[in-house]
């Protein structure tokens, strides 16, 4: 029987599906591990980032100070949304993330678990994008989309600050929801998107065959970063290519092209359109690993669709729970959860739903708070991805394993185990107290 699975299948975008570059990441798996794994139960991860910081007075339920399970609790102001949900969640706190320097954001060390800091390169790849390799291969392994202020938003529809394909290489993600919707619902759109699809199509062709005959002339050492840019254009065209003859799927759960596309009030107008093209990106099996940056993994960014006026830096020097202004911007966020998990549990998916096997990872780039030194930093799971994570629960560390802990986690849960995720011996012995998974989080 043919399904969405079989389907892509060998559908992936050239250029994407490198081999693991890390010996810190388990690259010994092999091939037939990975697809039985894969196939068995095929599953999805989404990583949701708030910037400045997610305080544990925003996250650990109201009386609670030890692990303890969610049945009955009472959750903060700030996370309200998600207390109809508790049986499927996990909250998370006590890791820590010295060693990312986070400060005011700790940009690629939020998921890569390394040193990071404003105009600081990637040290290596990051823990989405390593996933997006282990999942069952996707037409788009990979979907990252950015959330900032409008005039941003437009002004540079793409920026890279979370993710990372490797030691100095960054990953962009996707701002406008104009741009975004174009590349990939263009080739079944009407009226004047499928217009200006078929334009840039024929455009980035062109722009690929002479880019081809660039590098005529051009020196040895800039032979390998031209090439790069080259291999780009094509693996755009490809993409494009593909994505005309997957109109089935795409048709299906394809959004609304409404007013907040083109005639925005407030950013947050984008913010949800972007959201729905992620959704939308998920359920016809187009991508497996979703990044979404509210903030665009720095400091600024803006919310004005719910009535705040302050923007960006300032909103980090404010208290967070008890602060009416953060209350609304964490229950957006959640809002945005919930529509994340109503979505895909409304897809039928093997002998239950899509959520079924799923995970959502919902943090900060920053820790706990602006101007921190990373010495706790809060998660929320939801999902149990396969029935590989437990739900329901508080959970309550000692301060004494990083963020990395719980990236190794999710790599056990996804069936590639490693002892530690982006660190070596010499900075476990400082940062780390253990190694392997959280085993208090597995099922």
């Amino acid at each position: 029987m043919i399904n969405r699975r079989t389907m892509l299948q060998g559908g992936a975008a050239s250029g994407v599906g490198a081999a693991l570059g890390s010996s810190l990441v388990p690259a010994m798996l092999e091939a037939s591990q990975k697809e039985s794994d894969a196939t068995g139960k095929p599953k999805r991860v989404i990583f949701f980032l708030q910037n400045n910081g997610f305080h544990t007075d925003t996250c650990i339920p109201l009386g609670m100070k030890s692990s303890a399970s969610l049945s009955g609790a009472k959750l903060p102001e700030s996370i309200k949304p998600l207390e109809p949900y508790l049986d499927k969640i996990n909250i998370i706190n006590g890791l820590h993330g010295l060693h990312t320097s986070p400060t005011h954001s700790a940009y690629y060390g939020a998921l890569g678990g390394y040193p990071g800091g404003e105009l600081r390169l990637p040290s290596a790849e990051t823990i989405d994008y390593t996933i997006s390799k282990l999942l069952p291969q996707a037409m788009l392994p990979h979907l990252r989309i950015g959330m900032g202020d409008l005039s941003s938003m437009e002004s540079q529809p793409t920026v890279a600050a979370l993710s990372a394909s490797g030691a100095g290489k960054p990953l962009y993600m996707n701002c406008n929801p104009n741009h975004l919707y174009q590349t990939l619902f263009g080739s079944i759109a009407d009226g004047d998107v499928k217009k200006r699809y078929e334009v840039k199509s024929r455009i980035l062709k062109e722009v690929e065959l002479v880019a081809a005959k660039g590098k005529r002339g051009l020196l040895e050492s800039d032979l390998a970063l031209y090439g790069s840019y080259v291999n780009g254009f094509s693996d755009i065209n490809d993409l494009r290519s593909k994505l005309s003859d997957y109109s089935g799927p795409l048709k299906k759960y394809q959004p609304e092209y409404s007013e907040k596309y083109l005639s925005p009030q407030y950013e947050t107008d984008w913010h949800d359109a972007l959201l729905d093209i992620g959704i939308a990106a998920l359920k016809s099996g187009l991508t497996n690993t979703l990044t979404i940056a509210s903030g665009r993994g720095d400091v600024w960014g803006s919310w004005e669709g719910l009535g705040i006026e302050t923007t960006g830096h300032f909103l980090g020097h404010m208290e967070q729970e008890g602060n009416p202004i953060w209350h609304k911007i964490r229950q957006y966020n959640c809002r945005m959860l919930v529509k994340l998990m109503e979505s895909l549990e409304s897809v039928p998916e093997g002998e239950g739903t899509m959520m079924d096997n799923t995970l959502i990872v919902y943090t900060s780039n920053n820790a706990d708070k602006q101007h921190t030194n990373g010495s706790t930093w809060p998660f929320i799971l939801l999902g149990n991805c396969s029935g590989r994570f437990k739900t329901g629960r508080f959970v309550q560390f000692d301060g004494s394993r990083p963020i990395n802990a719980l990236y190794s986690t999710i790599l056990d849960a996804v069936g590639a185990p490693c002892d530690r995720y982006n660190m070596d011996k010499t900075n476990a012995i400082k940062y780390d107290s253990d190694f392997g998974p959280l085993r208090e989080l597995l099922v």
